[in-house]
């Protein structure tokens, strides 16, 4: 079974607001198996300039899924609604 990545874009526009995110989504990444791959400022060479950009890794599609769409991380999403512009995807790795 192929592994899936998030890959996240985001610019932090209310700090102290998005520190509400950062205190919950960590237990919602732990919770569903998530590595963290990459994080933080990037280099764009075509494209949206974002503030941080973020990799992560998870065991499926379906484990990837579930993280975004659980209790835990969508009480993190709340935190950060209006502390942020993002931009997330997720896709399946190769076999």
């Amino acid at each position: 079974m192929p592994k899936a990545y998030w890959i996240a874009n985001v610019t932090v526009t209310d700090p102290e607001a998005y520190t509400g995110y950062q205190a919950l989504a960590p237990a919602a990444f732990a919770e569903h198996g998530a590595r963290f791959l990459a994080r933080g400022e990037a280099e764009t060479l075509e494209g949206t300039d974002w503030q941080r950009r973020v990799v992560i890794e998870f065991d499926s599609l379906e484990q990837a899924h579930a993280c975004y769409t659980s209790d835990a991380y969508r009480a993190a999403r709340e935190k950060r609604a209006g502390a942020c512009h993002a931009d997330i995807a997720i896709i399946e790795g190769l076999d």
